[in-house]
C-alpha cells in the first residue's frame, strides 16, 4: 500500500461525524484519569469487572477527546459514525458472557488506505473522495471478528508520499502535527496513526508501509511500530503501491499491544506469491518474557551515517545507551559492518510500480470522481491550479515508463542484493537479529529486501523529541523481533507522554 521511503521526496466527508464538540451518549459513564495510555491488557480487566468499564464509556471518551485535542494535531481525517453502536453491540455480547479476544470492545484507528466500509478511503486525496468501499480490507473483518472498534480513520502523506508534499499533509486531512512538538517532524506516510496514539487518541492503530512508512512515524512520535515481513498479511483492500513492497503493520504504545494485534490481523492471501511460506496461527505474545534478551547475539552496525558523515558507533550517545540496556540484559552484542546496496535505480522501478498499482486501483474502484492516474492529475490541477509544484512525484508516476518485464529484472537483481545486505552478516556471525535506529536509514533496505522490523521508544533527544530502537532480521523473524524489543521495552523504560 501507498508508503514512500521517508525522505525520499520531500469534500465533504462521506457520512463521517464532524471533529467538532459534542455530548457523551447517556449510557456513557465517565472513565478514570489515564484511561487514554491504559494498555490493552488494562482496558480488558477493567471491562471483565462487575460494573466496570466499558466499551460505550471508552469510545465515548476517545470521541471527546479527538474531539477537544485534534483539530491542532489533524491527526483523524474521518470518525466512524457506527462506532458507539459497535461498542453497545460487543457490550451486550460481554455481558452474556462471550469476549471474542483480547481485543474485545477496544477502539481503532486505520490509515486512509484501508477499505472500510461506509467510510472514505482516500488516501488523504480529494480525488478519491466518493462512494464507501463496498466491502471491508480483510484484515479489517479480522479485527472486527476479534472485537475491536473502528473508530474512524487516520490522516496521512497524500497518496503516502507519491503526490509530492510535506510528510503527514493531505489536502484533505491537513497538516498532522507532532504531539511532541508541532513544529517538528512527524514522519510519513503513516502519520495519523502514530500521532493519534501517542496523543492517546486512541490504544491502537493500523498503519501501511512500502518503504519507511511504519517505522519512521511511529520512531517520530514514540510509539510502537511494527513492519511486518512481506506477504505475512493480507493485503487486498489497501490502495497499493507496489506488490514487491506493501504491507500493513501494527502500531501501539506497547510491543504487547503490537503483538495482540498481529495475532488478530494475521491472515495471509493465498492468492498472494509473496505469502508463499508465511507462518500462521502464531501466538506473537508467547514469546514475550522478562529474559527474553539473554543470550541472543544481536549484531549492530559499526558506523553510522550523521550530517553526510560516517561515524563510529561510539558518536552516537543514545545509540550506545541502547546498547548498554541490551549488554545488561544479557545479550550479546556483534559489531557488523553492514554493506550498502546499491540503491540508484529504486526510485525509477518504484515509480513504475506505482502506476501501473494506481492505474488498476483506480480503474476497478467503483464511485469516484476519477478512473485514472491522467485523470487524478487533471483534477487536481482543475482543483488546485497549475501556478504551484503541487503533485511533481505524482507527475513523476505518470511519467514512468518501464514495462512489467523490465522492472522484473531489476525488481530481482535490487531484492536479492539488499536481502544479502542482512542476510550475510546474520548467517556470518550466527546472529539471532540487528539493532540500529531510524537515523541510520537501515529501514530503508529492510524494506526493500521484504523483511520485517520494528522500532521500540528509546527515549528523548536534547530536543525532548522521541527516539527509537530498531531492530530488523530475516524474513519470518516476527517472533523473535518481538521478543527482542518486549525485552529492550521492558528494561529500558523509555516511553513517554507528550504534554498536550
Amino acid at each position: 500500500m501507498l508508503g514512500v521511503a521517508y525522505g525520499m521526496y520531500s469534500i465533504i466527508r462521506h457520512r463521517a461525524q464532524p471533529l467538532t464538540r459534542g455530548h457523551s451518549p447517556a449510557d456513557a459513564k465517565p472513565v478514570p484519569p489515564g484511561t487514554e495510555y491504559a494498555s490493552v491488557r488494562e482496558l480488558g480487566e477493567q471491562m471483565a469487572k462487575p460494573n466496570g468499564l466499558t466499551s460505550v464509556d471508552l469510545v465515548s471518551y476517545l470521541q471527546a477527546r479527538i474531539r477537544q485535542l485534534d483539530p491542532q494535531l489533524r491527526s483523524i481525517i474521518e470518525t466512524n459514525p457506527e462506532a458507539l453502536a459497535s461498542a453497545r453491540a460487543l457490550d451486550r455480547e460481554r455481558a452474556n458472557g462471550n469476549v471474542r479476544g483480547p481485543l474485545h470492545g477496544v477502539p481503532i484507528l486505520l490509515k486512509d488506505t484501508i477499505e472500510t466500509t461506509g467510510m472514505q478511503t482516500s488516501a488523504g486525496a480529494f480525488g478519491l473522495v466518493g462512494a464507501a468501499a463496498d466491502k471491508n480490507a480483510p484484515l479489517v473483518d479480522y479485527l472486527i471478528e476479534q472485537g475491536a472498534v473502528i473508530l474512524g480513520k487516520t490522516n496521512m502523506t497524500e497518496l503516502a508520499g507519491f503526490r509530492g508534499g510535506p510528510d503527514g499533509w493531505s489536502s484533505r486531512g491537513g497538516q498532522t502535527r507532532n504531539p511532541y512538538k508541532h513544529d517538528a517532524d512527524v514522519g510519513g506516510s503513516s502519520s495519523g496513526s502514530a500521532a493519534a496514539v501517542a496523543a492517546g487518541l486512541a490504544p491502537l492503530a493500523v498503519g501501511a508501509e512500502t518503504n519507511g512508512s511504519i517505522i519512521v512515524p511511529a520512531a517520530l512520535n514514540g510509539v510502537v511500530g511494527l513492519k511486518p515481513s512481506l506477504g505475512l498479511l493480507d493485503r487486498n483492500g489497501i490502495i497499493p503501491a507496489s506488490q514487491r513492497q506493501d504491507t500493513p503493520g501494527p502500531m501501539a504504545r506497547s510491543v504487547y499491544d503490537v503483538a495482540l494485534m498481529l495475532n488478530a490481523m494475521s491472515g495471509s492471501d493465498p492468492r498472494d506469491p509473496e505469502s508463499l511460506g508465511a507462518p500462521q496461527g502464531i501466538d506473537y505474545t508467547q514469546l514475550l518474557v522478562p529474559d527474553a534478551l539473554k543470550g541472543k547475539r544481536i549484531g549492530y552496525p559499526e558506523t553510522f551515517t550523521a550530517n553526510g558523515e560516517n561515524l563510529p558507533v561510539e558518536n552516537s550517545t543514545l545509540f550506545r545507551k541502547t546498547l548498554q540496556v541490551l549488554r545488561e540484559q544479557g545479550a550479546i552484542l556483534v559489531p557488523v559492518n553492514l554493506r550498502l546496496a546499491d540503491a540508484s535505480r529504486y526510485g525509477e522501478v518504484l515509480l513504475s510500480d506505482v502506476k501501473e498499482a494506481l492505474n488498476g486501483y483506480l480503474a476497478k474502484r467503483t464511485g469516484l470522481p476519477v478512473k485514472s492516474l491522467t485523470e487524478l492529475i487533471k483534477f487536481n490541477e482543475d482543483r488546485d491550479g497549475t501556478v504551484a509544484d503541487h503533485q511533481p512525484v505524482l507527475e513523476e508516476v505518470s511519467a514512468a515508463t518501464l514495462t512489467s518485464a523490465q522492472r522484473k529484472t531489476l525488481w530481482d537483481e535490487l531484492i536479492q542484493d539488499f536481502r544479502s545486505t542482512v542476510d550475510d552478516p546474520i548467517n556470518a556471525q550466527n546472529l539471532d537479529a540487528m539493532v540500529s535506529d531510524v537515523d541510520s536509514n537501515t529501514y530503508f533496505g529492510v524494506a526493500i529486501a521484504g523483511y520485517p522490523g520494528i522500532t521500540v521508544p528509546s527515549g528523548t533527544n536534547d530536543d525532548g523529541l522521541p527516539t527509537g530502537a530498531y531492530f530488523f532480521g530475516t524474513r519470518w523473524t516476527e517472533p523473535t523481533l518481538l521478543a527482542m524489543a518486549y525485552g529492550y521495552e521492558q528494561a529500558a523504560q523509555a516511553t513517554t507522554q507528550p504534554e498536550l
